[in-house]
């Protein structure tokens, strides 16, 4: 009796299962043959240009404010249209080789958390089709770009936001950047940033985040009413502190290798940076680990004409996420190295919203030579071998 009654559930249960596994599968045909679409899209492409106008014929007459390295009047034309725009790249192991390092105007690196570096790559005079891994904010590296002038773009996925001092989420808000020049991954849709496909196959998710400096300006216009003006007509470089610079072909030395650490851990190795100086072009090409620095968006190393170090005073604080703090308001020492010379200075920065300030021993204010500019954010006491 009771069979009987049971086998009616019995085939109802069979129908079911059977309909739902049929629909699955036809739901994720559909599903993967649209997402096939999409996720080669998110594969790595090299990018056919690093500039955002090309104009090869044209003379190289317009110097660029941030690090006066010369470009073409239409390439001139394309960047005054815009603001600088800082976007975070991580350096962890798992992160290399990074893409679009090179085509930065400027570099700044420090220790972002555990004796790992993170950069802050500011873009304004050239762009760069593919830019990444992006991580989080930090508030020593939003302090840096506060000296780009009013409201720089700050493009970042997330940041330190445990209450107190190192706070970056929370910086973000104080500054009035929020929703406004604050470019967070998470406020900030697809296809400003996207998930690199082929990356996914084997590394953690967290360094798989990239972005384009041409869409974030795009967004930035778009979303947000920024372009080279604000919404009340306020040019972002109104009061901005560019630095002078200046041709020095005749001044030239011998010191053809520079190399430093940051923190002596585990992973110090992993993270020495040792930078040579290329005797054809004087600019220097980068090792970090061991292994020539990569950006893969040129398969070759990074090559900068000037490294900056400056000496800060470190804070760490011990907190559940280990965030780190470095003084960079007020002055310190400091080198500057190009052409195989070096020039121990003074930095200051009297307050955030101010640029950095090189001075010589005689209190004279330094003029960089023309080209592109590597900052290295070291802790007071590391030793710089040259």
């Amino acid at each position: 009796m009771n069979k009987v009654k049971f086998a009616p559930i019995l085939i109802y249960i069979f129908v079911t299962v059977l309909s739902i596994i049929a629909g699955a599968s036809i739901s994720y045909s559909i599903f993967a043959e649209k997402n096939s679409k999409f996720n080669n899209q998110l594969e790595y492409q090299p990018p056919t240009a690093e500039t955002a106008t090309q104009a090869q014929n044209e003379p190289k007459t317009e110097e660029c404010p941030l690090n006066g390295e010369l470009y073409t009047k239409k390439e001139r034309e394309t960047w005054e249209k815009r603001r600088p725009l800082g976007i975070m790249v991580e350096n962890h192991t798992d992160a290399r080789p990074q893409s679009g390092l090179q085509s930065a105007d400027i570099v700044y690196e420090a220790v972002a958390e555990g004796g790992i570096t993170r950069f802050l790559a500011i873009y304004y005079c050239q762009s760069a089709a593919y830019v990444g891994p992006v991580r989080s904010a930090r508030v020593y590296f939003i302090n840096i770009l506060e000296g780009y002038g009013n409201y720089p773009l700050y493009a970042h996925v997330g940041g330190a936001n445990i209450e107190g001092p190192t706070d970056a989420l929370g910086l973000i808000v104080k500054l009035g950047w929020n929703l406004y020049n604050d470019l967070n991954q998470f406020s900030v849709p697809f296809p400003y940033f996207w998930r690199d496909h082929e990356r996914l196959k084997d590394r953690a998710i967290e360094h798989t985040v990239y972005t384009s400096t041409d869409k974030l300006w795009q967004f930035a216009e778009n979303k947000r009413k920024l372009t080279d003006v604000d919404e009340d007509g306020q040019r972002w470089n109104d009061g901005f502190q560019n630095w002078e610079f200046e041709d020095k072909p005749n001044k030239s030395g011998n010191i053809n290798k520079i190399s430093f650490g940051f923190w002596n851990n585990q992973f110090a190795n992993d993270f020495s940076v040792v930078w040579t100086l290329d005797p054809e072009t004087k600019y220097y090409t980068r090792e970090n680990g061991g292994k020539p620095h990569l950006d893969l968006n040129t398969n070759k190393p990074l090559s900068f004409k000037t490294i900056i170090i400056l000496f800060a005073q470190e804070t760490r604080t011990g907190n559940e996420k280990g965030h780190i703090l470095y003084k960079l308001t007020g002055s310190g020492d400091g080198l500057i190295f190009y052409n195989g010379l070096v020039e121990e200075i003074t930095w200051k920065k009297t307050k955030t919203t101010d640029n950095f300030k090189f001075y010589d021993a005689d209190g004279n204010l330094v003029k960089l030579p023309k080209g592109k500019i590597f900052v290295e954010v070291l802790p007071i006491g590391n030793q710089v071998e040259y």
